[in-house]
């Protein structure tokens, strides 16, 4: 039984109460004056757990990816819990014309492919751009759409336990189903039927504070992380209404290269 849905759900008469960031004007009103009642059309989001989404202060939220039209989806979501959407965004976007305006203007949180050296030290700023800001950041952690022949979450890829552990922030796993109907992986676009169901799912915030004193040590990452993507596949395991695989499919075990905007 979901213990909070979206806005018309008679399960869930109020919405979550919304954060300082999201009551104080800037340009995500009118993005979510555009893009929420349109993608009204399209979807039917049902939210499960919003009351695990941190009201203020940071937050990295790591959800699953089944399509290419999951960050709308993840986008609306936290709109509705009350908070302002922020994901992590190459570095090069930025200098985009235009785009890097909106990027810089909504807070988007850059990332670049650099040296160990230097990505740790970016990764650092974020978290403390984070933190003294009090926003989150949404981080798939699989760095890409899963290849999971049946779109179970993949092995993870570190980035987001890095932020987390950098500026001492809660990680929340999050999981969502339904987007693969209106968007497959790889697939066109089905726009028909209107208002498919997804629903989406929050857990409680995951427990790495173990791996806090070994934050360096890619071993401790790669074991912070494999807790994470644990807890997501259970999260979509209860939406699925069936248990998720044991292990995580690795694509590197199957002759495939790993890409993705947070390298582990």
């Amino acid at each position: 039984m979901p213990t909070s849905t979206s806005s018309g759900d008679p399960l869930s008469p109020r919405r979550p109460r919304a954060s300082t960031e999201k009551t104080r004007p800037s340009l995500f009103w009118p993005l979510a004056a555009i893009i929420v009642p349109l993608m009204g059309l399209v979807f039917k989001i049902e939210i499960e757990g919003s009351e695990k989404l941190p009201r203020e202060g940071a937050f990295v939220l790591a959800p699953n990816h089944v399509s290419e039209i999951d960050p709308l989806v993840v986008a609306i979501a936290v709109w509705r819990m009350g908070r302002a959407p922020r994901f992590m965004a190459k570095e090069s976007l930025f200098r985009v014309p235009v785009l890097g305006w909106v990027l810089r203007r909504t807070g988007m949180v850059p990332v670049s492919r650099a040296t160990s050296a230097a990505a740790a030290r970016a990764t650092l700023e974020a978290s403390e751009t984070l933190v003294r800001h009090g926003r989150g950041v949404i981080v798939y952690p699989e760095g890409s759409l899963t290849r999971e022949p049946d779109l179970w979450p993949m092995r993870g890829k570190t980035g987001a336990v890095r932020l987390a552990l950098a500026g001492g922030i809660p990680i929340i796993p999050m999981a969502q189903w339904g987007a693969q109907q209106v968007l497959p992986r790889y697939g066109k676009l089905k726009l028909w039927p209107l208002r498919r169901r997804v629903r989406v799912i929050v857990g409680d915030p995951v427990d790495v504070s173990a791996y806090a004193e070994t934050a360096n040590s890619q071993t401790a990452l790669v074991a912070a992380t494999d807790v994470v993507m644990a807890d997501i596949a259970g999260l979509l395991s209860q939406l699925r209404g069936e248990p998720a695989p044991a292990a995580r499919w690795n694509p590197a075990d199957h002759g495939q290269k790993e890409t993705g905007r947070l390298e582990s």
